[in-house]
């Protein structure tokens, strides 16, 4: 029965696609309930809210959510460019960027952006939530995050473009997780029937597939989006990419945003 199964949560953006594509399409089609949407921000509001067993979470919410696990090396992450979370001006630098627009779409893309500039820039801009709206933004305020696949899509005559991975690189010299498979105490044993990791490398393995399909939808060439899934992107969490996760809790506790410094568990 359908309310039987797993409930897996996660974005439907391309930088996802190969971590639940054997869900929706492979091997794994049928074994679990999908709960998909654009906004990363909402799989980990499932999760919290326990409509979901196991969702692809933004990583800062690991820290705000009570009794969080960590249930896969899988992931969304990367080691030096990643093209699709990106801070947006109209010619400003960052050292002159004092108002920042913050997709309301984010969590972890909106920490960090608060973390480059407080920890690695020296000031702290305003900054404010707003739908992912790259006009409205920037009438408002002098940078705006953009996190996916519109990160991608929106014309850049006139702008300056920062990527968000590449600048955590310049400063840390270490690769970023953006999100991570996660669940809370209570469903770590759904969680561990579900084979993540063999999702993830099913997906990989269909990755031209999904490549063609996201062309056609974004309007992005084969040849871009290649260079997107095979380098931009990395779904297994590393050694390096584990060290960079743990600065970067560290920092979010120490500029405030979150509450606790969390020892988190991974299985």
């Amino acid at each position: 029965m359908l309310h039987n199964l797993p409930r897996i949560a996660a974005s439907s953006y391309l930088n996802t696609a190969p971590l639940i594509w054997s869900f929706l399409r492979g091997s794994k089609r049928g074994y679990a309930r999908m709960l998909l949407d654009k906004a990363p921000a909402r799989s980990a509001e499932v999760l919290a809210n326990g409509e979901a067993d196991v969702s692809l979470i933004p990583v800062i919410e690991a820290q705000r959510i009570p009794d969080v696990v960590f249930v896969s090396d899988a992931c969304v992450a990367s080691h030096k460019k990643v093209r699709s979370v990106v801070l947006v001006t109209k010619g400003r630098e960052l050292k002159d960027v004092h108002s920042i627009a913050l997709d309301t779409s984010s969590r972890t893309s909106a920490a960090l952006v608060q973390i480059i500039f407080q920890e690695f820039i020296g000031h702290n801009p305003d900054c404010k939530p707003a739908a992912p709206d790259l006009n409205f933004m920037l009438e408002k305020s002098d940078a705006a995050l953009m996190i996916g696949d519109p990160a991608m899509t929106f014309p850049c005559d006139s702008l300056l473009v920062f990527d968000l991975a590449e600048t955590w690189r310049k400063y840390t010299g270490l690769g970023f997780v953006f999100a991570l498979w996660a669940s809370r105490e209570n469903a770590i044993d759904i969680a561990k029937q579900i084979d993540l990791g063999g999702a993830r490398d099913e997906g990989l393995n269909a990755a031209e597939e999904i490549i063609a399909e996201y062309s056609d939808s974004l309007g992005l060439s084969l040849e871009s989006l290649r260079e997107y899934v095979y380098e931009n992107i990395s779904f297994k969490l590393d050694d390096e990419l584990r060290e960079g996760l743990e600065l970067y809790f560290r920092l979010a506790h120490k500029h405030g945003l979150i509450e606790n410094l969390k020892q988190l568990k991974m299985i």
